[in-house]
């Protein structure tokens, strides 16, 4: 296809995508999207042609290239809207959701560069947006004419009347509580075609398809869950069974529509992508599987951070996650509207949910209360789950739309599978360890914290150097950690075992973190692991002895528990109280048995404190949503509730191939971690990808994974350009 007006860019370097070519792909994404969603694709296509036409303006082009921008400011949004005089009025709500919004808050942007903020700090805001009018309007007018909009010359005083249109029905929106549909279609559609460029026709054919979930109608005497009928009228699921037993097919089992999966831990949900991707493959070999591996993306402006969710792919036939990406929705942090379109009326699994910490479990149960309103339907799994979370579940989903799933006693008692052990120190664990060597075992050190896991692995490679040594945890690049992955899984490309640890027949000690409580399927001989929650330790117990066959039913593998920390600092990210009543219920010397694991578990959570998240929320209990239209929350409130691994890193070598790499090969790049360890770091700004902050080389070996103590800026290498 030949581009109208070629020299205008959509993007700079490398890429140089026309603007002409954006705006046809952003269009066809619009389209497909309000298909979807059941709104008019007609005005989506529209807007799709509005939303960038600003970027013909001299003063956009012209920064697409130049070394250090100005200060003063430009949003190219602003300038597209110049030209709503050209649609039609009844048009006019519709389009200027779509375009005025697409990046930035109307009101109280993070970097105070939305249209009502700029109104507010300046006089001029119309004057600099429309610099050189007379010199690039044709071009802007050309543009829009070969999209087939009917353009007629538009004067310098309509761009300014239609300028005038477009605040005013901002001030008006932001007076308004709720989201915007046309605002979120239009983020999605920006979203998909400048990640996929080129390719975004070729992946447009793929998306809002239902995937064929037969694959999980699999029954296995071995597998209780498998034996039970799934078929149900009632809207939601909540299954309790203990780890083994077939909860995730049965979960899927009750799905109809696409699919939101999620699991508590970022790290955790890579296995659980490549297990369901390999599940679907043969019934849905053109299916659109998606990971959600991107936590967040941080920008800061100032002394101010913004939280911008990573859409992923608008769309996918299953989508593996983690909770907290859904909780954009929740607490109304950028891009919130554009997950409200994908995940409207289809199916959320939520697994693991036992394994969630207080603050957690309250964002949990907000995200209960925001998917319901949007029809999806809700399926829970959880191995233990406290008697007052459950019964606050299904007091909000209604029990009679729930279909509740346990297991029976007799078939509880199949799991009794470990001897549990206190032991008083970790001179005793490594004598264990040493022990556990000699008879050719496979041993699983389970730590609390990353800096206590790489001391541990640091000290058992000087103990064992001729046993093969492993550490796992979260903080390694995604390229490092999905190859300790595959080593740890012991299986080639093909399925099959290479007697690497998890299948090795030989002595091997794997060094982990929690990144192993869920979706990893390894089965060791032995466990030593740090005190924790009870609902942690039951997870971490189900690696060892893992694997059922009906002679392993009645045998028993050995878990040794350290005591639990003197205080609270040496108990983080845990409760010390917490981890002393789970301590406490723990046998010794004995088998745990299934059958009293639901008492034990309400007896360590007597009592849950619900936090109360309502005034972060912008949904709220009654139904009603508090935000501001046309506006998001630039506070990162899940950065400071959740204290998670929510910004990405990239190592300072990385800095200038990261930026030439398409997107499966950053995602290599990229390491995650908590937002107050790499504050004071230089950040690569990238428009649509995380923005990562840059880790000195230092700081970092594919060995031991991010080494906080070294994280300063202090190490950068002075090698490097950039500093």
């Amino acid at each position: 296809m030949e581009w109208v007006c070629p020299h205008i860019k959509a993007k700079g370097r490398p890429e140089e995508t026309t603007l002409h070519e954006h705006l046809l792909l952003v269009g066809n994404v619009a389209e497909k999207i309000a298909i979807y969603s059941n709104i008019s694709p007609q005005i989506a296509r529209l807007g799709a042609i509005l939303h960038d036409i600003g970027k013909t303006s001299t003063v956009f082009q012209q920064r697409l290239t130049a070394k250090k921008k100005p200060d003063t400011p430009f949003r190219h949004e602003i300038a597209s809207c110049f030209f709503l005089a050209l649609f039609d009025k009844g048009l006019h709500a519709a389009l200027i959701e779509m375009v005025i919004a697409h990046h930035k808050s109307v009101l109280y942007d993070a970097g105070k560069k939305g249209i009502l903020d700029l109104e507010e700090n300046r006089d001029d805001t119309f004057e600099l947006h429309s610099k050189d009018w007379e010199s690039w309007k044709d071009n802007a007018l050309e543009l829009l004419d070969a999209f087939g909009i009917a353009v007629q010359d538009i004067s310098i005083k309509e761009a300014q009347a239609s300028y005038e249109t477009v605040v005013a029905y901002c001030k008006g929106a932001v007076l308004e509580r709720g989201y915007s549909e046309w605002r979120g279609l239009l983020m999605a559609a920006d979203h998909f075609a400048s990640a996929l460029s080129d390719k975004t026709d070729d992946c447009l054919g793929g998306i809002f398809k239902q995937p064929k979930l037969d694959f999980y109608n699999r029954r296995h005497e071995l597998y209780p869950l498998s034996l039970k009928g799934a078929s149900s009228e009632k809207k939601h699921t909540m299954v309790v069974a203990s780890t083994g037993a077939g909860k995730t097919d049965f979960l899927f089992r009750r799905c109809k529509k696409r699919v939101f999966y999620t699991l508590p831990f970022q790290a955790s949900i890579n296995a659980m992508y490549k297990r369901v991707k390999k599940d679907l493959a043969t019934d849905n070999p053109d299916i659109d599987v998606r990971l959600l591996h991107a936590a967040s993306k941080i920008v800061l402006e100032g002394k101010s951070k913004e939280e911008k969710v990573i859409q992923g792919h608008v769309g996918a036939a299953v989508k593996v996650l983690t909770p907290h990406q859904i909780a954009a929705i929740a607490f109304g942090t950028n891009g919130y509207e554009a997950m409200i379109m994908d995940i409207k009326g289809c199916d959320v699994i939520l697994d693991e949910i036992h394994t969630y910490t207080e603050v957690t479990r309250a964002i949990v149960l907000k995200i209960v209360q925001v998917l319901k309103h949007l029809g999806c339907n809700i399926h829970i799994g959880t191995a233990t789950m406290p008697k007052l979370l459950y019964n606050r579940i299904i007091d909000l989903l209604g029990k009679e739309n729930v279909l509740e799933v346990q297991l029976e006693e007799n078939e509880q008692e199949q799991f009794n599978r470990h001897i549990i052990h206190k032991i008083d120190s970790w001179d005793i664990a490594a004598e264990v360890i040493a022990r556990s060597v000699n008879e050719q075992k496979k041993v699983l050190v389970v730590c609390n914290r990353v800096k206590a896991a790489q001391e541990k692995y640091t000290r058992l490679k000087r103990l064992f150097p001729e046993t093969p040594i492993l550490l796992i945890h979260s903080r390694f690049t995604k390229g490092d950690r999905d190859a300790k992955e595959r080593l740890l899984l012991g299986l080639d490309e093909d399925g099959r075992p290479n007697g690497h640890f998890n299948t090795s027949t030989e002595a091997c000690i794997v060094v982990a973190t929690q990144v192993v409580e869920v979706s990893l399927d390894i089965n060791f001989d032995v466990m030593v692991t740090d005190a924790a929650p009870l609902d942690s330790l039951i997870q971490r117990f189900g690696r060892v002895h893992r694997k059922r066959t009906k002679e392993t039913i009645g045998t028993y593998k050995p878990v040794y528990v350290l005591p639990p920390p003197k205080n609270d600092k040496e108990a983080k990210p845990y409760d010390i109280e917490l981890i002393n009543r789970s301590y406490d219920v723990l046998p010794n010397g004995e088998v745990l048995e299934e059958k009293s694991l639901q008492g034990k578990i309400n007896d360590v959570f007597t009592e849950i404190d619900f936090l109360t998240i309502e005034e972060h929320s912008v949904f709220k209990e009654t139904g009603k949503w508090s935000i501001d239209k046309l506006t998001h929350n630039s506070k990162a409130i899940l950065l400071e509730l959740l204290d998670i691994d929510s910004v990405s890193c990239i190592l300072e070598a990385d800095r200038e191939a990261y930026v030439q790499a398409n997107y499966e090969d950053r995602y290599k790049m990229e390491i995650h971690t908590r937002y107050y360890v790499v504050k004071d770091l230089q950040q690569l700004k990238d428009e649509y990808g995380p923005s990562p902050f840059i880790i000195p080389d230092k700081a970092y070996n594919n060995s031991l994974g991010l080494i906080e103590d070294l994280v300063m800026p202090e190490n950068y290498n002075v090698e490097y350009s950039f500093l």
